[in-house]
């Protein structure tokens, strides 16, 4: 920035939170930059871009600043104006260019490319003191534009929307905002909740709500189901509820997202009981189920082997009118599969077609483990050849499920080949079925295929971490022999 004069008055921002309007003056163009200025507005204005390639050579970032804070008012031509230098001049534009070009687009409400232009133009490009230096650069800026505070809106939802960078990022430029006396609003702050969620830093998180009660702001439905959340996906489940119990003391109406997260968070840890209870008083509230509640439960009941209750459910949701997705028959046909029901689950997969939906890896994976569950596995072998065909991916526990079942029939051709399938698919698979697998081969006498495949993972640097091959009898020459 060129002689960048600044000066605050703030007062003590300990007790209050307002945004300060820095008094921020720029050195005047004159002689020739001022004619360039000129020139090169009237070229825009006219749509005469052929005109302006003779000026690039002369064009500076004080040059620049100065022709987009005449542009400020037409925010389509300022943003074109950037995109041309962008294109044939890009090392004259700095981070205070691109932080008037923010305000310009904030400030004209569209949103869309103001998104766009930091991820594409800012925040991709950082340096390691990027959230502090673009920070001061819209704050330097913002009287200049006659900005507003929707571009500090702008610049969270934006880091909302990146997962790479949203934690850190985010959290600086609340720091930022802090230290600036810069009052955040409640979508701010419920960003800042869930970044530190996302950290594991939950008591930070809870601390912002008290936070928000001494910026003046009231927390929100968002507010609590961001940290319900956060502390269920950690099963906490009990730090949890306490989040609630303070949702109906704030008098904080209570929505599906609340709900789902609870039956969700009750589901994982197996307590199908105490996710019943909330579905119940769901329905007490008035708050309807949605597919993602009945999705939440079905797949709950089916994991403790309890079809039945998940097949009620089931039921429920069709008289309910409450449309089920394939997520819904993947939940079901687990349920039955994890059971030995293979027939009635194969049944329901011929109902998915009626239904419009396509299986997926999930359904296939389904169906795999009720023949497993049956010792079957050269009928779940066939299925996962035909979920290859079909397009769709086994994950790690597909393929650990498979060999698992060809090792306890003792078809250690078919194991080997299915592990030699999930290493050609760069999956590193867990020790212990590299002991099943390994001394299943040994005691049949099948050293050498052992000692074969465990090289080929070594190669690959597929071999588990923390596995011990010492264990492994295949390595020891009084126990190799021909296949």
């Amino acid at each position: 920035m060129r002689n960048i004069n600044i000066c605050y008055h703030r007062s003590s921002c300990s007790s209050s939170f307002f945004l300060p309007l820095p008094h921020l003056t720029i050195p005047e163009p004159k002689g020739h930059d001022l004619d360039l200025i000129n020139v090169t507005h009237t070229h825009l204005i006219h749509s005469h871009w052929d005109q302006l390639y003779p000026l690039l050579p002369n064009l500076t970032p004080f040059t620049l600043t100065h022709i987009l804070l005449k542009l400020q008012f037409n925010h389509s031509l300022s943003f074109q104006f950037y995109n041309f230098i962008h294109k044939h001049k890009p090392i004259s534009l700095t981070l205070q260019t691109h932080s008037i070009l923010l305000h310009i687009l904030t400030k004209a409400r569209n949103f869309k490319t103001a998104q766009s232009f930091l991820i594409n133009n800012i925040i991709t490009s950082h340096s390691l003191h990027f959230p502090s230096n673009l920070f001061d650069a819209l704050l330097y800026s913002y009287r200049l534009c006659h900005s507003s505070p929707l571009v500090f809106d702008s610049l969270f939802k934006t880091l909302a929307h990146l997962k790479k960078l949203r934690s850190d990022i985010l959290l600086t430029f609340y720091r930022e905002m802090r230290r600036n006396c810069i009052s955040p609003n409640v979508y701010t702050i419920n960003m800042v909740i869930s970044a530190y969620c996302q950290i594991g830093e939950l008591h930070k998180a809870s601390h912002m709500l008290d936070m928000m009660k001494e910026m003046g702001l009231s927390p929100n439905v968002v507010s609590f189901n961001t940290l319900i959340s956060g502390y269920c996906n950690k099963g906490l489940l009990r730090l949890a509820m306490n989040i609630y119990s303070l949702m109906e003391k704030n008098e904080v109406t209570k929505n599906v997202v609340t709900f789902n997260t609870l039956i969700n968070g009750f589901c994982k840890e197996g307590k199908l009981h105490e996710a019943n209870k909330f579905f119940t008083q769901m329905k007490a509230s008035n708050v309807a189920p949605d597919t993602v509640t009945y999705n939440t439960l079905i797949n709950g009941y089916s994991h403790v082997g309890k079809s039945e209750m998940g097949n009620r459910l089931y039921e429920e949701m069709m008289r309910n009118e409450v449309k089920a997705d394939i997520l819904t028959y993947n939940a079901l046909i687990l349920g039955l599969c994890k059971e030995g029901k293979t027939k009635k689950a194969a049944y329901m997969v011929k109902e998915l077609d009626d239904k419009n939906l396509v299986p997926n890896a999930s359904t296939f994976s389904a169906l795999i483990t009720g023949q497993c569950t049956r010792n079957n596995s050269e009928r779940a072998f066939l299925i996962y050849k035909s979920m290859i065909r079909s397009g769709c991916n086994p994950n790690e526990h597909t393929f650990q499920m498979l060999i698992s079942a060809f090792c306890k029939n003792e078809d250690f051709d078919g194991a080997v080949q299915v592990m030699r399938d999930m290493l050609d698919r760069v999956m590193t698979p867990h020790s212990s079925i590299l002991v099943e697998l390994f001394n299943g081969l040994c005691k049949c006498g099948r050293n050498q295929l052992a000692l074969l495949l465990l090289n080929e993972m070594e190669a690959k640097h597929l071999l588990p971490e923390g596995f011990d091959k010492e264990n492994i009898a295949i390595i020891h020459p009084e126990n190799q022999t021909n296949n």
